[in-house]
């Protein structure tokens, strides 16, 4: 068990370092490569040349491009000094840059709005995890049955309505026509955390509702697979109990491909659910990343890249621990 733990974390760093790698070209090297200078993207095409070439030097663009990789890459692990001349910026560890938006560092912006996406990613997952998993077993168990067919057409539905679309009609029914739940802004948990889960209401469900929509799926289809197999069959003539059969050999297996997609949709979720988080004005990774989009903030972009990738790379190393937990056959692998 150990030598698989050591052998994935090892693939871990291997993949991080890849993914700074590949994010640090698409941002620094491609803009180059097409022509375009990348200080033009910080200063913009009106600055003087003079303040153009100052920021080369303070951003340390006339250095060649493994330098300027090796500077970004120190900064996250030990902080960098932007000098240009009796200029000097300090960026502490870890440094992901400055934003050219607003003049301050990365990180703190992207630690401050990490617990709104956290909150929401959090309840959302918890709610379409035990309900889509919930109504795919029942409907696997109760084939052709009138909830099997209501649920399999709500899930359909959940599928295929965007996020925008649902959060705005939930929105309008539930807080401005039947004033059911509150409007205004996110407010902490550590301040008060009943505010913070009545705000968070809505949201959770409108975001579980797309994702409990493609689990009911999932596991229904895999649940269906499942149950047809010969160990099913054998428990079964052994005498063990229904409960027994579904809850113990049934659900080990369909808990599998389960745990695969939730710990990629999890993952990818703390990078930002940026629909969402437009759609309820919640200031969260997704809705910093598309504020760096629109006002071509690419330090921001850059930054929130990388805690996406480092989020979605974690959780698969939790999902390759369960597998290990679920189904002890993969330590062997």
């Amino acid at each position: 068990m150990l030598v698989y733990i050591l052998r994935r974390l090892a693939n871990v760093v291997v993949m991080l370092l890849v993914i700074s790698i590949v994010t640090f070209a698409i941002f620094f090297m491609v803009p180059k490569i097409s022509g375009t200078d990348p200080v033009m993207l910080y200063v913009g095409k009106n600055a003087s040349p003079q303040a153009i070439e100052g920021l080369r030097v303070k951003l340390g663009f006339n250095h060649s491009v493994p330098d300027q990789y090796w500077l970004y890459l120190k900064g996250i692990f030990a902080g960098r000094d932007y000098n240009n001349g009796p200029d000097v910026t300090h960026c502490a560890a870890p440094c992901l840059g400055y934003s050219f938006a607003n003049e301050q560092p990365v990180w703190p912006t992207l630690i401050n709005a990490v617990p709104v996406t956290g909150s929401l990613a959090l309840g959302a997952a918890v709610i379409w995890l035990l309900f889509g998993t919930a109504t795919g077993v029942v409907s696997a168990l109760r084939r052709r049955s009138i909830f099997d067919r209501i649920s399999m057409v709500t899930a359909l539905a959940g599928v295929s309505l965007p996020i925008y679309f649902t959060g705005l009609v939930a929105s309008a029914i539930f807080i401005y026509d039947l004033g059911w739940l509150p409007s205004g802004q996110y407010v902490s948990f550590t301040d008060n955390p009943a505010q913070w889960a009545e705000f968070l209401l809505l949201p959770w469900i409108t975001l579980a509702f797309l994702y409990a929509a493609t689990y009911a799926r999932l596991t229904r289809a895999t649940m269906l697979e499942v149950m047809g197999e010969d160990y099913i069959r054998t428990a079964r003539a052994k005498g063990l109990s229904e409960r027994m059969v579904i809850f113990k050999h049934a659900m080990r297996s369909t808990m599998t491909p389960i745990l695969t997609v939730f710990g990629l949709d999890l993952g990818a979720l703390f990078g930002g659910a940026i629909l969402t988080e437009k759609t309820f004005n919640l200031r969260g990774l997704g809705y910093e990343a598309l504020e760096g989009i629109s006002t071509n903030d690419v330090p921001t972009i850059m930054g929130v890249t990388l805690f996406a990738a480092f989020f979605i790379v974690m959780a698969n190393l939790v999902v390759d621990l369960l597998y290990a937990v679920v189904d002890p056959r993969v330590r062997l692998g």
